[in-house]
């Protein structure tokens, strides 16, 4: 059975996750991470994608984009993914595939819903306790959203502009509880529109296609003593 094509409309930002194959790392050390985030700005300028946030963890990849046209997030990562694997290939001596099968990614609302993705993707390293301070992780854009630091990858997205650098840090120190997380995880898996019901109401009626997600796991079968 063909696989059907993601769900994709322009201007609308997306949450993409990247995975090594089996969870095995992509990033041996900073100098394949400074390799991504080269060919990541490359494949930016090449498909004008906006970048909004990212964070580089060991086996995997976080990025928050905005595409001009459909179709232009394929094009993006399929250039990203096929140019690092050669390098990182021929960096380590080896051959195969690095990915895990392919991208995932889920449509975001604006306002709360987007800025929920980019506390989601900063905090990933405090979360996997690779630091007790988001900002000192260099491979993310979190020390550049908080003003700490310029980063050429990042376009801020409208929402993040009214926000601004303080306002950003400030609402970095409040927690993402434990529904956000696992609704954050369930649409990015699910690969659905993330966000309001009148967003999802509009993302289907452009595609056609159902945007809302499926219950994370199958009721049991009733017994014929539980009719």
């Amino acid at each position: 059975m063909a696989r059907q094509p993601r769900i994709d409309l322009p201007g609308i930002p997306q949450h993409i996750v990247q995975r090594g194959n089996n969870r095995l790392p992509c990033f041996l050390d900073d100098t394949d991470r400074a390799c991504y985030r080269q060919l990541l700005r490359e494949a930016l300028l090449a498909s004008e994608c906006q970048l909004h946030a990212y964070v580089l963890m060991d086996n995997h990849v976080h990025l928050l984009v905005t595409p001009p046209r459909a179709g232009a997030i394929g094009q993006l990562m399929q250039q990203l993914g096929r140019r690092y694997v050669g390098q990182f290939n021929a960096r380590h001596r080896r051959t195969g595939t690095l990915w895990e099968g392919r991208y995932k990614a889920c449509l975001v609302d604006t306002s709360e819903y987007l800025l929920r993705c980019v506390h989601y993707i900063d905090l990933n390293p405090v979360r996997a306790r690779m630091t007790d301070a988001p900002t000192a992780f260099v491979w993310s854009s979190c020390a550049s959203l908080c003003g700490l630091r310029i980063d050429p990858l990042l376009t801020p997205h409208p929402v993040q502009r009214a926000l601004g650098t303080e306002g950003y840090r400030a609402s970095l120190a409040e927690a993402i509880g434990d529904e956000d997380l696992a609704a954050i995880r369930l649409y990015l898996q699910q690969q659905r529109a993330y966000g309001r019901d009148d967003f999802r109401a509009m993302v289907e009626a452009k595609t056609q296609r159902f945007a809302g997600v499926r219950p994370a796991h199958r009721p049991a079968r009733s017994s014929a003593t539980d009719k």
